[in-house]
């Protein structure tokens, strides 16, 4: 990767006093982040009363097809989605906190997902 290159000062002077694992540790993030950039994807999350997940999909994923990441049925049955922004949750804390500042959104089928969406699918499980 082209970054790397940046950074071969930086991974010399660990390597030549044998911060290895340091550098490495270090280097991860960026890697990853490096790496969604470069194959063009992004991260929603989905939250439950005992558990966050994080799903990955393509930028520009419609609402309906990126619930696929989660159940194929999501898909089919999709009704809506509610939609959380990160630095909503950052800022004001909590859901109810966003409804009251009318930041809370339900969006439809045409919706695309954005990096770091919180998001809760809305689904018709009797639909087919």
């Amino acid at each position: 990767f082209f970054f790397f290159q940046a950074e071969d000062g930086i991974r010399d002077f660990c390597l030549s006093r044998g911060l290895g694992d340091v550098y490495k540790r270090q280097m991860l993030p960026t890697m990853v982040k490096e790496g969604y950039k470069i194959l063009d994807l992004v991260h929603f999350f989905t939250i439950g009363s005992d558990e966050v997940r994080s799903w990955t999909i393509r930028r520009g994923t419609k609402a309906p097809l990126a619930g696929t990441v989660i159940h194929s049925d999501f898909e089919k049955g999709f009704v809506h989605v509610e939609v959380i922004k990160y630095q909503d949750i950052v800022e004001l804390g909590s859901e109810s906190a966003i409804k009251k500042k009318g930041r809370f959104k339900k969006e439809g089928k045409d919706y695309e997902v954005q990096d770091g969406d919180i998001l809760h699918f809305k689904i018709n499980r009797g639909k087919k």
